[in-house]
């Protein structure tokens, strides 16, 4: 693993495959890391297609830094993303990703088209009961705690408990913030994942939309799938005409086994890797 500063947070980062390949980038959901289970593995497949592969951890996950800053923090990570591609010189780089890693790689695509080569979305998340459980968790649990125990409760937190052990400079971090401008960044982040302002992702508007013009591929969810609804996918394809919509490569029933079982073990991701192949093919065209 690699260790590189994007304007000012570090990133930790690793790169997979040939040197001389194009390159995918992988970004996972949640706040997991890039060990997280599935997140390798997807990379290894991708690599033995032939593809320079990175895979890498947002600030604010895995043992990159903390970073309290920008609109969102899902613009924030999209917009890290492409610097990051850029720092490394990869070249224009398909952009891969699912759940938040969508969202990710939605606004990096947004951000800075012309280093993206195409971008590839499964579980988007949306939907009220998602986007409202989804900002809870990451961003109102932390500023009640930053209102009431100040930042050394925002820091024991079990939401930040891997990124400190990772990463202990995080805690530095985390204790040099302002209560008040945190709360305040909390509040915004959170009123980005607000369900009744009309756009399909969190602060993803037809003008950022507009700016998605390369090669796009998004795969279904499943109707059961409260987090990532199946008509999110259809929604966001209607949304970017130019994009293909194709089925996962698992069952419904396949699902919701998967998902059953990852919630005693939380490896939600470790069925990302049947992804690969339709990957590959369709960044070969």
């Amino acid at each position: 693993m690699a260790r590189i500063d994007i304007a000012g947070t570090g990133i930790n980062y690793e790169l997979l495959g040939p040197e001389s390949a194009p390159a995918i980038a992988i970004t996972p959901g949640g706040r997991m890391s890039m060990e997280a289970a599935g997140i390798r593995e997807l990379g290894a497949a991708l690599a033995q297609g032939g593809r320079r592969v990175l895979l890498w951890d947002r600030p604010n996950c895995g043992a990159s830094d903390f970073c309290f800053e920008g609109e969102s923090e899902s613009a924030m990570h999209g917009e890290t993303l492409t610097k990051l591609i850029r720092a490394l010189d990869l070249g224009p780089t398909a952009i891969s990703g699912g759940s938040a890693g969508s969202r990710t790689t939605l606004f990096a695509a947004a951000h800075d088209p012309e280093i993206v080569s195409h971008l590839i979305q499964w579980w988007v998340s949306s939907g009220t009961i998602s986007l409202i459980s989804l900002a809870n968790a990451y961003f109102c649990e932390p500023a009640v705690a930053a209102n009431f125990g100040g930042m050394e409760a925002v820091a024991a937190l079990p939401a930040f408990e891997e990124q400190i052990a990772s990463n202990p400079k995080n805690r530095e971090i985390l204790l040099a913030q302002d209560p008040d401008q945190f709360i305040a960044t909390m509040e915004r982040w959170a009123d980005a994942f607000n369900p009744w302002a009309g756009a399909l992702v969190p602060g993803l508007g037809p003008d950022r939309l507009a700016r998605i013009t390369m090669p796009v591929m998004i795969f279904t969810s499943s109707p059961r799938d409260i987090y990532h609804p199946d008509w999110t996918s259809v929604k966001l394809h209607e949304l970017i005409p130019h994009s293909e919509l194709v089925e996962a490569p698992w069952s419904e029933s396949e699902f919701l086994t998967h998902w059953a079982a990852s919630v005693e073990t939380m490896t939600p991701l470790s069925i990302w890797p049947r992804l690969a192949p339709s990957i590959l093919e369709f960044c070969a065209r």
